[in-house]
């Protein structure tokens, strides 16, 4: 499997301010890390990123993430191991990843606003949008799964800072 185009090599200006907003949800968005790495991996469930899937469970992993919770998150609603912060902020993923079939509910709303401040949930919305936007490059431009490591990734960003 080829690469349709290397996104970075093409557009490194373009990539860079997406992971700008990617520094800025991870450093001053106050939401945890671990509740980060679920919406993503939700969002690229719902998307079908392979990438994206592979990348991020990789980093849940690397921050503690129990397998179980792995694999039982595109059933989330069936199981009883994610707390009422995580449900809220799963059920908010899903709307607002799939946006276009129901405007995000009212109720999806009144719960998240229950376990989430305002900055917190334009956060996370904004923490969505970021995941929705890599996995539409990553699925147009047939970004290869598997190469990714979280070393990598934390040693790059961490000189970015």
């Amino acid at each position: 499997m080829q690469p349709r185009i290397e996104t970075q090599k093409v557009a490194p200006g373009a990539i860079n301010a997406m992971l700008g907003l990617e520094t800025y949800i991870r450093k001053s968005s106050r939401l945890e890390p671990s509740l980060l790495e679920l919406i993503r991996m939700r969002a690229s469930q719902i998307n079908g990123c392979a990438y994206c899937l592979d990348m991020h469970s990789k980093d849940a992993r690397a921050n503690g993430e129990s397998e179980q919770r792995l694999y039982t998150l595109d059933a989330w609603r069936e199981t009883p191991f994610f707390t009422d912060r995580e449900r809220a902020a799963l059920a908010w993923t899903e709307a607002v990843t799939n946006i276009s079939q129901d405007h995000v509910p009212d109720h999806v709303y009144a719960e998240a606003r229950e376990r989430f401040s305002e900055e917190e949930l334009v956060n996370l919305t904004l923490a969505i949008a970021t995941i929705n936007a890599w996995n539409r490059l990553a699925i147009s431009f047939r970004a290869v799964p598997g190469e990714y490591q979280p070393a990598a990734r934390n040693k790059s960003e961490a000189a970015k800072s």
